[in-house]
């Protein structure tokens, strides 16, 4: 994110100045004449900034959530969990998908693009599922946690949770430990 990226914060803000100022210059020297339809500048939607595509399998890591485990995919990087599950259809009781937030926060996930319903457990960083929700296909509202201390997330097959016991207080950990020491060290 160029915002966390001192040496370009300035060059940003270049940028926007001069895209300002060679909109300007545009417009004036365009006359009268009829806008060129390819030249037109349209603003963004969220449709333009979403993924157009399922991406492919995440590398995996073993969870344990007390006598289950799962191979789950790792969504670290803001494309990845932005991305998430979407597009991806025929999804299998062994498919999970572990999302790893920046920091804890009051999560909120939705289905756009997501052709199959999911489960999503809420946890926090000592590694405790405090929610359990569904998540309906393509359902573009999100699904907002009751509490603001949210720094996984772990998809899986729609009703995984209930088919297998697994409840709010569960404690979830990696084959290299707790999750917050596999995943938070250094960044606290």
């Amino acid at each position: 994110m160029i915002v966390n990226r001192p040496e370009l914060r300035q060059i940003a803000g270049v940028k926007v100045l001069n895209l300002l100022g060679l909109a300007l210059a545009a417009g004036l020297f365009a006359g009268c004449s009829k806008p060129d339809a390819a030249m037109t500048l349209h603003p963004l939607t969220v449709d333009d900034l979403l993924p157009k595509h399922a991406q492919p399998k995440l590398p995996t890591m073993k969870l344990y959530l007390g006598a289950e485990m799962l191979d789950a995919e790792l969504a670290l990087t803001e494309q990845e969990e932005m991305t998430g599950m979407m597009f991806r259809t025929n999804i299998l009781e062994t498919d999970a998908m572990l999302f790893v937030l920046p920091q804890p926060q009051r999560a909120s996930f939705w289905m756009k693009n997501c052709p199959e319903s999911i489960s999503a457990a809420y946890i926090t960083t000592d590694g405790v599922i405090q929610e359990i929700h569904h998540l309906e296909q393509n359902d573009t509202n999100s699904v907002v946690a009751a509490r603001d201390n949210i720094q996984f997330v772990l998809e899986t097959k729609e009703g995984w949770f209930g088919r297998h016991n697994i409840a709010p207080g569960t404690v979830i950990t990696t084959e290299k430990g707790a999750l917050a020491d596999t995943f938070l060290r250094g960044r606290q």
